[in-house]
């Protein structure tokens, strides 16, 4: 008698504690998503972007090789923005352009005219884990960031330097992506992720992204720093813009790949 009153607790205890931790989990999904669609919203309304950046490659040995470009961003309402960047310094890469079109579920369009072979490049999803012109960049991590296409969760409510920030974990729908996940640090002021995480498709933390030096620009904050270090590798690349000008009025034909080479 007792071992079955026993058996019954035990069951009822089990399936109570399954029942709250299928909860919890429900819970901290429709969280993290709650977040990364409250990030989405406070950063969409800025029409254009036109900004100058330096990216700076640093090897393992601590090498440095410095490269200067401008880009241009065009915000469209219910898809994924455009973005063109064009490198203009040094003169090995000047006139080198990377064109991508975003989309909300679809993989992105991305291409890359190279003013050596004078040939448009279109980038296959299945590279989009490669390297950027030789940085710890991917095109991948150029491309769209949509809320659409990760699966969110909610780990805490941390702390990062000093600044109020939810941790989320993302993880991509697209089984094609270089990352298994990633964990981010979004600010609650900045609304704007100030840390992350990125792991490999083997679950080992790859590089960690740092984003700083913080300005608000208009209604918008935006960052004037991205440190990203390869924990495998030891080297990182940054990109630090020098000047960034939001509701700027942009024409959509020239975000045209068939204009890329022009």
């Amino acid at each position: 008698m007792i071992s079955r009153y026993t058996s019954l607790l035990s069951f009822i205890f089990i399936t109570l504690f399954l029942h709250l931790t299928s909860a919890f989990a429900d819970s901290a999904a429709d969280k993290g998503l709650k977040i990364a669609k409250e990030v989405e919203a406070v950063n969409s309304g800025f029409k254009g972007e036109e900004s100058s950046m330096v990216m700076t490659l640093v090897n393992a040995q601590g090498d440095q090789t410095e490269r200067k470009m401008n880009n241009m961003i065009l915000e469209r309402r219910g898809e994924g923005d455009v973005s063109r960047i064009e490198f203009q310094y040094p003169p090995d890469v000047r006139g080198t352009r990377m064109l991508t079109w975003s989309h909300k579920r679809d993989d992105d369009d991305q291409w890359l005219f190279l003013p050596a072979i004078k040939r448009v490049k279109r980038i296959s999803s299945r590279n989009k884990s490669g390297s950027f012109m030789g940085s710890e960049f991917s095109y991948e991590d150029l491309g769209s960031q949509e809320p659409e296409k990760f699966k969110h969760k909610w780990l805490a409510d941390e702390g990062y330097e000093g600044r109020e920030c939810w941790k989320i974990e993302r993880i991509p729908h697209d089984k094609r992506s270089g990352y298994s996940r990633q964990v981010l640090w979004i600010d609650k002021g900045y609304m704007n992720a100030v840390k992350i995480e990125y792991f490999d498709r083997k679950g080992d933390l790859l590089k960690t992204g740092v984003f700083t030096g913080w300005e608000k620009i208009g209604a918008f904050w935006r960052v004037k720093k991205i440190e990203m270090v390869n924990k495998q590798t030891r080297k990182r690349s940054s990109l630090v813009w020098k000047s960034r000008k939001l509701g700027i009025e942009l024409d959509e034909d020239d975000f045209d790949s068939d204009e890329l080479a022009d």
